[in-house]
């Protein structure tokens, strides 16, 4: 049949949206499928030195020998399936010893305090000759930065000595490179000009020290009430993205200062109240898409038992025990509510938390591995066509859904490529990260045979 429609009445009628698809398109690429970290580590500016995550893991590995004691124990503790258990318990052995941390964040805000200009000063220098040392020793988690303080009246020019002293030594001692991952953290964002100050700064230090435009990159942290809503009612997430210039990796979400913006009493500070639901889905619709890593908060009750000493009585044993396990077990339901609403990462305050962190994350992709695995296989050899898989009913748009299961198991450390592959997929496959390509593939080599 000899189409209506002529080739120029076409070109006419979609000539706008062409123009206007470009700018949607570059500010929605999708993910780029790098790998994003499952956690970012806290830790004061005066305590870091070029080896501390190596020490985190020497203590995160003595608390779960020690609290976990065994597969069984350890899953218990912590609220994961028994027949997880062992499969779990390796994984965390395995990556506490191989990569304990994989993002650090040497902070000079909450954890660091304010200090007299000079000590702040001296301790700036020396955390950017630790990273310089870390990173010819090879010592250094493979993701890193700094958090400095917030963009204020009061603080603002104390934040921007920092960044330039830090940054400064870190090059100088460096020759010139910085680690990868690097990353600086903006905390406490209420206007997007605090955003493009930042960037800004960056264009002047990339010039003067001869780094490559757009090396330097940032993150924000969304916690304040002002970062989610203007005060005309408008969401200044968006601005934050625009302000930064392309220069914007991730947004962290502030549990504790967002609910103490809120105007919620400390007791009813906590990781899963509705509160934060609610800012966590306003970044989760202004920054889809859009290539930003999203981050939830920590969990502030630590791990640490009430008592120490080498000759503890029985009862204090058990209270040790009780302390870590009930720590330990808020911080796996943290995580897991976390997970359960896309937020693939978080932020640890303290090393015990780390065996939790990688248990809670493996235990929540591998519980349904099984099922997802006979589903995308399933659906796979339809081609795309709806499939019956036991009560479950797939159409055409739980493909992505699924594939993006195995990616996001993959990032994190909780899948092996080979567990993938079980659903039929090939490597090449997998690794396009999209599920219409998949497809088409398939069906232009059907119709080649």
């Amino acid at each position: 049949m000899k189409p209506t429609l002529s080739e120029n009445e076409i070109r006419a009628a979609t000539a706008d949206l062409e123009r206007k698809l470009v700018p949607f398109n570059k500010r929605f690429p999708g993910s780029t499928g790098e790998r994003q970290p499952v956690h970012t580590v806290y830790g004061g500016a005066h305590l870091f030195k070029s080896d501390t995550t190596k020490k985190l893991g020497e203590v995160a590995l003595r608390f779960v020998q020690e609290y976990g004691r065994d597969p069984r124990t350890f899953a218990a503790a912590i609220g994961i399936p028994e027949k997880l258990a062992a499969r779990v318990w390796e994984r965390v052995l395995e990556k506490l010893n191989r990569e304990p941390v994989e993002d650090f964040r040497i902070d000079f805000e909450d954890g660091y305090g304010n200090r007299p200009d000079e000590e702040e000063d001296g301790h700036a220098e020396e955390a950017a000759r630790g990273v310089a040392k870390g990173m010819r020793d090879r010592t250094l988690p493979p993701f890193i930065g700094i958090r400095i303080k917030p963009f204020t009246q009061e603080l603002m020019r104390r934040s921007i000595r920092t960044f330039d002293i830090f940054l400064s030594t870190l090059l100088g001692e460096s020759g010139g490179k910085l680690p990868g991952g690097f990353v600086v953290t903006l905390p406490k964002i209420q206007l997007p000009e605090q955003v493009t100050v930042l960037a800004d700064l960056y264009d002047i230090m990339e010039s003067r020290r001869g780094l490559t435009a757009g090396t330097l990159r940032l993150e924000f942290m969304i916690e304040t009430t002002q970062s989610i809503l203007d005060a005309q009612g408008a969401s200044n997430l968006p601005k934050f993205l625009d302000a930064a210039r392309g220069r914007a990796v991730a947004a962290h979400f502030g549990t504790y200062d967002y609910t103490a913006s809120c105007n919620i009493t400390a007791s009813e500070q906590r990781m899963d109240h509705p509160a934060c639901d609610f800012a966590r889905h306003m970044m989760q619709v202004a920054y889809a898409g859009t290539g930003l890593w999203l981050s939830d908060g920590a969990t502030n009750i630590m791990p640490i038992p009430p008592h120490h000493g080498d000759k503890l009585a029985r009862q204090m044993v058990d209270e040790n025990i009780a302390t870590v396990h009930r720590a330990w077990r808020l911080h796996a339901d943290h995580i897991r509510h976390s997970l359960v609403n896309a937020y693939y990462q978080g932020w640890d305050l303290h090393p015990a938390q780390l065996p939790t962190r990688y248990a809670a994350v493996y235990a929540f992709f591998l519980e349904g591995l099984e099922l997802a695995t006979d589903r995308l296989r399933n659906f796979m050899a339809k081609a795309g066509q709806a499939t019956l898989v036991g009560d479950v009913f797939d159409d055409a748009a739980t493909g992505q859904g699924l594939l993006n299961y195995f990616l996001r198991g993959i990032n994190s450390g909780a899948l092996r490529e080979d567990e993938a592959l079980a659903t039929g997929l090939t490597l090449e496959e997998l690794r396009s990260r999209s599920f219409v390509k998949i497809l088409r593939g398939r069906r232009e080599g059907a119709a080649r045979k």
